[in-house]
């Protein structure tokens, strides 16, 4: 029998698929009733037959005479081998994705980006039928809204304060008057025609936000990369289109008419990390100031990017032709797509094609872009001022009360967390990001309760002493509860409000354990499990502390001399572990820890402070080095 290769082997045992060569060609097919009879046989096969010798007696010819086959050597194990592949092959693929494909060498990437965002209004743009996700469809549908011979617009004025909102957090001009256009199109999910926008006197114009290097901007952008904002401007949402089987497709006139903004770049991101998180850095502010609340996940935020690249080394070679991605809906979708994209282009340059303008799409998951249509010009849109609407005029004064009364911006408000509360930039933006903003005001709640608790007990601990584990546990602690490490207890999600409540898990209660941790009343394994009582609802009327004595709960540590004796105790027997503190040019944390652990196993656990037992280890380790 020839050797056959891992390739048809893993084809045949992963797949049923045969090879065309070889003995693994049968001259009699084989049937489903083999595959069956073959499962059940190998099942009750010893487990000492290889896998090549099952392989020959299902494919061999039952009505021709064979000889006894000679003893066949051992194979290798393919199912490992193969697993071990696709282990290697998915890490390398993990580190490239990390380093090297935010540049190629010999090429400039350009990046422009479009964000359409509903705005947090309770009315649409042109009628005063209500903006509506989760009623049923077509039940909030004015006669404009579906184009109604004889139906006129009118400007909703409520629709404009978030949007100037927006405007301000994004630090453009306010445009004291702006009109609205006409963008002609046919589809079916514009039954007018055309959409209403303002394309040539928007309501704000340049702009620009400033993304860090905490933001996760590419390494190649250094430390900060300021981008532009060309203009935002105000117009219509489209009908929501829902395919059906077959070519059939229903609307839902709820979303038509529905008030959006559309932020514009200009085109000078260069690399596809950076451009993801700018979309990132958008959907933050537009929740911050109370814009968009809405974010790419529930469908109130979407981002088309404009892809070009050209050559690198001559400055002067203008920007190459570029195409544009519709309908991005995540974050990593943006990357993932200026990626595919770019290398797209690239590719098709050094075969010696072209780039054609044109719309393209992106699946969830995709490694391509896929061509949807050609790039239509602004001639085919016909652009015309719309004679049917005035123009819009915005007072001074309403600009300046809603700058007076705008939120705190998220880079203002991670600077504290991290300067005044000792936060990592880590950890802060975490806070600010998660549960839509309600996270880090729960975080504010149980900072407040447990201040005026230690107030109140006559403690006077620094706020980084303990803000830090307030928000250690606010934000993974809190994150274990529902995850996969919490087993069966993961049953459902915690539900923040924006005041600063949690349903499942109340200020109060954590504030009250968190005291009793950081005074060290408990130990941090009692404060998990009551946290997890919290949790599940098992606390009842009382609070935490009632929960402690109950339950006896209480720390009582070890005096100093029991320490002395456990650590002396954890240092039997471990002769080479101490030789290395005698001599070393760096301290041996690690074999510090170690001790530390091996204390922590033979002493009482609960008894046992484990920062004490370090400073114990230490102090004996630091008086071999001395003696």
């Amino acid at each position: 029998m020839p050797r056959q290769t891992i390739t048809d082997l893993s084809r045949y045992l992963l797949a049923g698929r045969i090879s065309p060569h070889g003995c693994l060609n049968a001259r009699h097919a084989v049937t489903p009733a083999l595959f069956v009879r073959s499962a059940t046989a190998a099942a009750a096969a010893s487990t000492t037959t290889t896998t090549a010798h099952r392989v020959r007696r299902l494919h061999g010819a039952p009505h021709a005479a064979t000889p006894t086959p000679a003893p066949v050597p051992a194979q290798p194990n393919f199912r490992k081998k193969l697993k071990d592949e696709a282990k290697l092959a998915k890490k390398q693929g993990k580190k490239k994705a990390k380093s090297d494909n935010q540049t190629v060498d010999g090429w400039e990437l350009t990046v422009g980006i479009e964000i359409h965002a509903q705005l947090n209004s309770p009315r649409k743009l042109f009628s005063s039928a209500v903006t509506s996700f989760n009623d049923d469809p077509n039940s909030h549908v004015a006669l404009f809204d579906v184009a109604m011979p004889g139906s006129q617009p009118r400007f909703q004025k409520e629709t404009l304060i978030p949007a100037l909102r927006a405007a301000l957090s994004l630090n453009c001009e306010i445009q004291e008057v702006s009109r609205f256009d006409r963008k002609h199109y046919f589809w079916w999910d514009q039954p007018s025609g055309y959409q209403i926008t303002q394309y040539y006197q928007p309501f704000a114009k340049s702009g620009s936000i400033t993304l860090l290097a905490r933001d996760g901007i590419a390494a190649e952008d250094g430390e900060s990369v300021t981008i532009r904002i060309k203009q935002v401007q105000l117009e219509q949402d489209t009908a929501k289109t829902l395919a059906q089987v077959g070519n059939t497709h229903w609307l839902d006139f709820n979303r038509v008419g529905v008030p959006l903004i559309e932020i514009i770049t200009e085109p000078e991101m260069h690399h596809p990390r950076t451009a993801a998180v700018f979309v990132r850095k958008i959907q933050l502010l537009l929740n911050t100031v109370d814009a968009c609340v809405s974010g790419m996940e529930t469908g109130g935020l979407r981002a088309d990017v404009n892809v070009s690249v050209r050559r690198t080394g001559d400055p002067s070679i203008p920007l190459g032709t570029r195409t544009e991605i519709k309908n991005l809906s995540t974050v990593k979708s943006v990357e993932d797509a200026i990626i595919a994209e770019r290398d797209r282009q690239i590719c098709e340059l050094e075969a010696g094609g072209i780039i054609a303008g044109e719309t393209r799409g992106w699946a969830v998951g995709s490694t391509e872009t896929r061509r949807l249509r050609g790039k239509e010009g602004e001639v085919d849109y016909r652009y015309m001022p719309d004679p049917d609407i005035e123009p819009l005029i915005i007072g001074k004064d309403l600009i300046q009360h809603l700058h007076e009364s705008l939120a705190v911006l998220p880079d203002k408000e991670l600077d504290s967390l991290v300067a005044q509360y000792g936060l990592t930039d880590k950890d802060a933006l975490s806070l600010i990001t998660l549960d839509n903003g309600a996270r880090v005001q729960y975080f504010y709640c149980v900072i407040d309760m447990l201040s005026e608790s230690f107030q109140s007990s006559g403690a006077k601990p620094e706020l980084k002493s303990y803000a830090a584990l307030v928000g250690n546990w606010v934000i993974h602690e809190l994150g274990r509860l529902t995850t996969y490490k919490a087993g069966p207890l993961a049953s459902g999600e915690l539900t923040f409000s924006q005041d600063g409540e949690c349903a499942q898990v109340p200020a109060y209660h954590l504030s009250q354990l968190l005291h009793h941790l950081h005074q060290k009343q408990i130990t941090g394994k009692v404060a998990k499990e009551l946290l997890v009582a919290i949790y599940l609802g098992e606390m009842g009327d009382g609070d935490v502390t009632s929960a402690i004595d109950t339950n006896d709960l209480w720390f009582h540590e070890l005096s100093q001399e029991e320490y002395g004796a456990i650590a002396d105790e954890a240092m039997q027997g471990e002769d080479k572990v101490l030789q290395e503190f005698v001599s070393y040019d760096k301290f041996p944390q690690g074999k510090l820890m170690f001790l530390v652990g091996k204390m922590m196993r033979l002493g009482p656990t609960e008894r046992i402070d484990p920062s004490t037992a370090e400073s114990v280890m230490r102090a004996k380790v630091d008086d071999l080095r001395a003696n």
